[in-house]
């Protein structure tokens, strides 16, 4: 009979597995959005919702998905999950014009709630002070966009880009399979029936929520967003062909997933909030570099006018795409960590709402990439845009957790010395 700490790491492991999996399929269109992009002659905003529909049901079923596994378990969920996606990625490959992919993709966008079930199943098989690592592993399987990166565009050269969601559907159901038959189910992990519908959504109202909301909508949604998006930068931007831009584009997803793990112990020995407060700063001076587009600035001299070039060079911005990557895994975890101790009895609708609102970052954020430039003309307003959403972060936080603790420090100080 297997032991607890064997069921507890087994489910962690295949968790993972079927979470990167879920991931690679949820942003397929990353790659295979570019080929169909050009076939049907789409614009920048039109890209945008392409590749951005399937966060959107990612996201909006995040909720749900989090109540059931309170109330179901997280092997069952998850199964049903998965197997629901099978056909739907299959049919990509038959669709011919611009509405059946936004059809379809909505349908394989369920594969993105598969982070709701997972990270509330994970948790529950491991004490407090354990938690922020295990999530963190589980939360590696965001490597899955990077995979998808490497891999898709062998497939496209290949065979072209309808062979990958048949490979994908292929995959995922064999991974359904696996799944199911090295995952454990506890009954002591579920919610109690007497908890209804309404006191699981009680969620919502509770300020810190929509503060932990905020951050995740940026090291989340902005690190889906991204991972979405900067196949296609590198391709206008520095004129890189598919399987190039793809693979530089795998330096933003690769340490975007794999590191969660490494931001997820630390959360557990420095604390959530001290590892989320320099993850918004080094992403602020990350996003203000990359904001930066490229200019020719002409000085009047004494020897006449001098033009200077200024911007990225592809080198240097894949490295400042690349620290990006490294730190918003690190918030990734570091947010999850405020669940884990707030909310230890609530994971699952808690982690939903937080989910939601990454999610729908991730959702939104393609379509005003592809609307700034179709607007300005300016590849780099995208980082501009989350430039902003990282300083509205960084006040609130500030506001809410930095100064009433300088406040009480001060105060207690005070009453010390009289």
């Amino acid at each position: 009979m297997a032991t607890q700490q064997y069921k507890a790491w087994s489910v962690v492991i295949m968790s993972t597995l079927a979470f990167t999996v879920c991931f690679m399929i949820w942003m397929m269109f990353a790659v295979i959005g570019i080929p169909i992009k050009a076939t049907l002659g789409l614009n920048e905003t039109q890209f945008g919702i392409l590749i951005a529909t399937p966060v959107l049901t990612g996201s909006l079923i995040r909720v749900p998905l989090g109540m059931w596994t309170d109330k179901f378990g997280g092997r069952i969920v998850f199964l049903i999950l998965m197997l629901s996606t099978v056909f739907p990625i299959w049919m990509i490959s038959q669709a011919t014009q611009f509405w059946h992919f936004l059809v379809t993709g909505l349908f394989v966008g369920v594969a993105g709630g598969s982070f709701t079930v997972g990270i509330a199943y994970c948790a529950r098989w491991f004490p407090k002070e354990r938690q922020g690592l295990a999530m963190g592993i589980f939360g590696a399987g965001n490597t899955g966009a990077a995979v998808t990166k490497l891999l898709a565009p062998i497939i496209v050269v290949g065979y072209g880009w309808t062979m990958v969601p048949q490979v994908y559907a292929v995959l995922m159901l064999v991974t359904a399979i696996v799944f199911w038959f090295f995952t454990f189910s506890e009954p002591g992990h579920k919610v109690g029936k007497s908890v209804t519908v309404r006191e699981q959504l009680a969620a919502f109202k509770d300020p810190k929520v929509w503060r932990y909301s905020q951050y995740y909508s940026i090291v989340f949604g902005g690190y889906v967003a991204l991972a979405l998006w900067m196949t296609k930068y590198y391709v206008s931007e520095y004129g890189f062909d598919l399987k190039t831009a793809a693979f530089l584009a795998a330096a933003f997803s690769i340490p975007g997933g794999v590191l969660r793990a490494v931001g997820g112990y630390f959360s557990d020995k420095l604390g959530a909030h001290t590892m989320t407060w320099w993850v918004l700063w080094v992403s602020l001076v990350c996003l203000f570099f990359l904001s930066y587009p490229q200019s020719d600035i002409t000085i009047q001299t004494l020897n006449g006018a001098k033009t200077f070039h200024m911007g990225l060079t592809p080198t240097v911005f894949t490295i400042i795409l690349f620290t990006l990557g490294v730190v918003f895994a690190v918030g990734k975890a570091s947010v999850f960590k405020y669940i884990s101790d707030d909310y230890p009895d609530n994971i699952g609708v808690v982690s939903g709402v937080v989910g939601l609102a990454g999610g729908l970052g991730g959702f939104l954020m393609p379509i005003m990439f592809g609307a700034l430039v179709d607007l300005t003309g300016i590849r780099s307003s995208a980082f501009m845009l989350m430039f902003g959403v990282v300083w509205v972060s960084l006040m609130w936080m500030y506001f809410t957790e930095v100064r009433p603790v300088h406040a009480d420090l001060h105060e207690k100080s005070l009453t010390t010395n009289l």
